[in-house]
């Protein structure tokens, strides 16, 4: 199973983090950095299966791929923001990892904006006028 592979290489990553951590503080962040690489690369094939599954459903039933296209970057930048805040949290930077979730959401806002306008015409044209 897939998730046993994830815990035990976070296991044997937590080890080795905690013995790096009170001797080279500099090189268990580099460490624990690549730790997350590896763990997203363990479940990156299982996660392309599932927008592969999404885009299919969505296909068949006639939504328009842009709006899904742009949920699934959405998606993936708050993950993304997520990681990078909290590598930031392990190096100790915790105002950094502040400015990277902000950075995130401020993104994804932008990304957002026209899926919010095509929202709002739709209501505005169901509404009488």
């Amino acid at each position: 199973m897939l998730i046993t592979q994830v815990i035990g290489v976070a296991l044997l990553g937590c080890a080795l983090l905690s013995m790096l951590r009170s001797a080279r503080s500099d090189v268990a962040v580099a460490v624990s950095a690549s730790l997350g690489v590896v763990l997203f690369m363990l479940v990156a094939a299982r996660l392309a299966d599932f927008v592969t599954a999404i885009l299919s459903m969505a296909s068949a039933a006639g939504v328009n791929r842009v709006y899904l296209d742009t949920v699934l970057r959405v998606v993936g930048v708050a993950y993304l923001a997520a990681f990078g805040a909290q590598v930031c949290r392990d190096a100790g930077e915790g105002a950094l990892a502040v400015k990277v979730e902000l950075a995130g959401k401020v993104l994804i806002l932008g990304m957002a904006a026209p899926l919010m306008f095509a929202l709002l015409d739709t209501v505005l044209q169901v509404l009488p006028q």
